[in-house]
């Protein structure tokens, strides 16, 4: 493993619907998206760091003990008073779930540039960001400034993730502005959808012009395609038996995070490919069970399911 990674974003708290004897009932659950991604990196064995703001109340209590458990580093983190943990209500059509947003001020989006550690940043391997955090502006300076610093050299991998949340508003400037420095973009075929109207193929061609140096764009069933240079491959998803696709393009980012921490940012597209093909088996894992967070395997755990899978 060669270094650390900082993750910055949201953490909050999902309300996931299901039945009890007849009966609809919402059960918490910890969430959000880049929340996910620290913990499915720190269940594979990379050490990480989580940025973001939480609220004062037991839920963001529970939150930050759920990150400490699994080993994800919160000296970056702060806790807000009198603020409420923001609520996600899921609902499913099939396997997918749907999001709505409740909490004002949203305890995810209080982070500021000021709350940023330069140093922990600068000295990390691999830094992420992305998803609805970067709409509130304090979380987004802060994440401006984590993104303009360098270490000694060049400074962490950049990866960013858009996680496009339509019920909360879109900012495609914002994701261009990432997207351009970024040295891997992960997005999913909605999130293009919603973005551009574009397909993934179009989508990855205008995240690679603007500099991304790399993109994949994830496709649920089919898998993932990924795009380097002027050539693109598609890496098929594993076949499995899904029950709640709930973090599944976390996973995949989270694997993905993972295996440049392990080896290194690919120099070509066999290399991004390789790290693609055990990201997608990572979401695989995820979406076999309930929840997100809560499902992110072990590398033990992703060699006992894909036994044929290198890793």
């Amino acid at each position: 493993m060669t270094g650390y990674g900082v993750v910055i974003g949201e953490a909050l708290i999902d309300l996931l619907e299901s039945t009890s004897d007849g009966d609809l009932v919402y059960r918490p659950a910890v969430g959000g998206a880049p929340f996910n991604v620290a913990v499915g990196m720190a269940r594979l064995g990379a050490p990480v760091h989580f940025l973001g703001s939480f609220g004062d109340d037991p839920f963001g209590a529970r939150l930050l003990d759920f990150l400490d458990k699994t080993g994800v580093g919160t000296a970056g983190t702060v806790t807000v008073p009198g603020v409420a943990t923001t609520l996600a209500v899921t609902t499913f059509q099939g396997h997918e779930p749907t999001f709505r947003f409740y909490g004002s001020p949203p305890s995810y989006g209080l982070l500021d540039a000021p709350d940023v550690d330069e140093s922990l940043v600068a000295g990390a391997s691999l830094l992420y960001c992305g998803s609805m955090c970067l709409l509130a502006q304090p979380v987004l300076a802060a994440a401006r400034r984590a993104w303009a610093v360098r270490g000694p050299g060049p400074g962490p991998v950049r990866v960013f993730d858009p996680n496009v949340r339509p019920t909360v508003g879109l900012n495609p400037d914002v994701v261009a502005e990432f997207a351009a420095t970024a040295d891997l973009v992960k997005l999913s075929s909605a999130d293009a959808t919603a973005l551009w109207g574009d397909s993934p193929e179009a989508a990855a061609g205008r995240l690679l012009d603007l500099g991304a140096g790399a993109v994949i764009v994830t496709l649920g069933a089919q898998g993932a395609l990924v795009a380097h240079g002027s050539a693109t491959v598609l890496v098929p998803a594993p076949r499995i038996a899904p029950l709640d696709t709930t973090g599944a393009g976390d996973a995949t980012m989270a694997g993905l995070s993972w295996g440049i921490l392990s080896q290194g940012r690919p120099a070509d597209l066999g290399g991004w490919a390789t790290l693609a093909r055990v990201a997608v088996h990572v979401a695989g894992v995820v979406c076999e069970s309930p929840g997100g967070a809560v499902s992110m395997p072990t590398v033990a755990d992703l060699r006992a399911r894909f036994v044929d899978l290198a890793v």
